[in-house]
């Protein structure tokens, strides 16, 4: 039984004087609009209207009640309305999780003008390269570089980044250039953790997935750390390009074992799937499909 339904069918009746009239209104059978008025009777121990052939009158309970209900209905109403004017002009507080190193050099400047458009949202940005559980309600959107997904989510693409190995052409110049990835047992390595692949190193050959487990001398949890070790020469780094465009473009770093380079990994915007999303939500996910396809 839906008492808001049964709610709004006794108020009609009042105002209209007749289940006939309501029955049409609502287009529905006059039987129909018995059966809800006695279902809402019976839920509540009381008579709402002394019923004859020739007229409907109010019971001093039922007045009482048409009152109050009338009050409620008109409450639930302007809720919805101002509910639904709040989704047309995006406000409220959007929580994102993202990578530590595409959170901190992308999104920043992505939020930057998000905000231009939608002044009156709130971005709470956590960066942590381990995925949240987005069903504890922590976060609304995870931002993953990653070609593992849980099924359980909904995935947009946003961008996609290749996964390379890089170093100095210091480092270079006094170790010498691996040719092949077996030569990488001979150098030292510079590690990025917090990823799905652990302890090893990943590269292409002959089209397969090959796992290399890094011998390093520095890990860490942050790629632009480990990129700036790999500019003094302190050794090889595997990192998403995205992370290093600025060192390669000023020469302190080069790509090395470019026949062993993985296909492009994807940036996914995750979010739960639900029936209903709140504009603060659909913005974000368009705004960025838009920033980053420019």
């Amino acid at each position: 039984m839906d008492k808001f339904n049964n709610m709004h069918v006794f108020c009609r009746i009042v105002e209209l004087g007749t289940f006939s009239a309501v029955a049409k209104e609502l287009k529905l059978s006059t039987m129909m609009i018995s059966k809800y008025m006695a279902q809402l009777e019976a839920s509540l121990g009381v008579v709402l209207l002394n019923r004859t052939t020739r007229s409907l009158n109010l019971t001093s309970a039922g007045e009482a009640y048409y009152n109050r209900s009338k009050q409620l209905l008109e409450d639930l109403a302007e809720l919805e309305a101002s509910t639904a004017q709040l989704g047309e002009r995006v406000k409220g507080q959007i929580k994102i999780s993202a990578p530590i190193d595409f959170g901190g050099i992308y999104m920043v400047p992505a939020i930057e003008q998000y905000l231009r458009r939608y002044p009156e949202v709130k971005v709470l940005m956590s960066l942590d390269n381990k995925p949240p559980n987005l069903r504890d309600g922590s976060f609304d959107v995870s931002l993953l570089v990653t070609d593992k997904l849980d099924p359980g989510v909904v995935a947009r693409k946003i961008a996609e980044t290749e996964l390379c190995t890089y170093a100095a052409p210091s480092y270079l110049a006094e170790k010498g250039c691996p040719q092949t990835i077996d030569d990488l047992t001979r150098h030292q390595c510079l590690h990025y953790v917090d990823t799905p692949h652990g302890d090893y190193w990943i590269f292409n050959v002959d089209g397969e997935p090959k796992r290399i487990k890094s011998d390093w001398v520095l890990a860490s949890n942050n790629g632009r750390a480990l990129c700036q070790a790999a500019a003094l020469g302190m050794g090889i780094v595997q990192a998403p390009r995205l992370s290093v465009i600025a060192y390669l473009q000023r020469g302190e770093l080069v790509e090395i074992l470019r026949d062993y380079r993985r296909p492009a990994v994807a940036i996914y915007a995750t979010y739960l799937q639900r029936r209903f999303y709140p504009a603060k939500l659909t913005s974000l996910i368009d705004f960025l499909l838009e920033y980053f396809e420019r």
